[in-house]
């Protein structure tokens, strides 16, 4: 889908993405130094208080590649990952509670400008999600990236002339279910991502993958705050350029 975009549209859209990045660089910058002082995180990034305060006061933006130093060091210590596995609750049969992280706002934009630090660079147009749990987190990274969201409903909303479906099995169930966008909430042109909260079992997201290619749009990755075992890349017909990524991986069990 490249090909259809002019060099002039390519080198706005890396700017912006660039800016985007860099943005949230500052917003991770000021969630660490809630926890340290500004000496503490000149010994964790080997920048000078002077500079990381003139960056947290937002006096001045880090360039780019000052900007993946920043994060590549303020990553470890922030601890996303483990703040993830604190909030999950299992039960005595492993099934967990994921209401502490997709009700938590701040929790959300750490996790939206996650996405945007791992796929920074990349042409993204449009966020696609299903309904409902995904939609939070999708709408922070949306919003994030400034781009629009597309949600996948199970039902067809009354005045929508025309939509895209995409008819799946559920896990071990032996129930079907369909998922619907409006047909043209994508377009040819569109560089889309695939964001949930949690991957399990991969079907919902291979319905939104087979959406994406229903419109003839181009897949820019999938990203989710957790997925359960790596069985589910297996069976999802995933492009050899797709760029997944996920904050936290626990076991497959129950």
């Amino acid at each position: 889908m490249l090909n259809d975009l002019t060099s002039d549209e390519i080198k706005a859209s890396t700017h912006a993405e660039d800016l985007k990045f860099r943005l949230a660089t500052v917003e991770l910058l000021r969630t660490a130094k809630k926890h340290y002082t500004y000496r503490e995180l000149a010994a964790k990034t080997d920048l000078p208080v002077t500079v990381l305060s003139r960056y947290a006061k937002g006096h001045v933006l880090p360039n780019k590649e000052r900007a993946r130093q920043l994060w590549s060091a303020l990553s470890k210590i922030v601890g996303l990952e483990n703040e993830f596995k604190r909030r999950l609750k299992f039960n005595s049969d492993g099934y967990f509670d994921n209401t502490l992280l997709i009700g938590d706002i701040m929790l959300l934009r750490q996790a939206a400008n996650y996405a945007i630090a791992r796929f920074a660079g990349k042409r993204i147009t449009k966020i696609l999600t299903a309904a409902v749990d995904g939609v939070p987190l999708a709408t922070m990274v949306a919003n994030a990236l400034g781009v629009n969201l597309v949600v996948a409903k199970t039902n067809k909303e009354v005045g929508v002339p025309s939509f895209l479906e995409e008819t799946y099995v559920l896990s071990n169930s032996g129930y079907t279910l369909t998922l619907y966008i409006p047909r043209d909430s994508i377009k040819r042109r569109d560089s889309v991502l695939i964001v949930d909260d949690i991957i399990k079992s991969g079907e919902t997201q291979s319905a939104l993958l087979n959406l994406v290619y229903k419109a003839k749009a181009e897949v820019a990755g999938i990203f989710a705050m957790v997925a359960v075992g790596d069985e589910w890349m297996e069976k999802m017909k995933i492009p050899p350029d797709c760029q997944i990524e996920v904050i936290l991986k626990i076991g497959g069990g129950a």
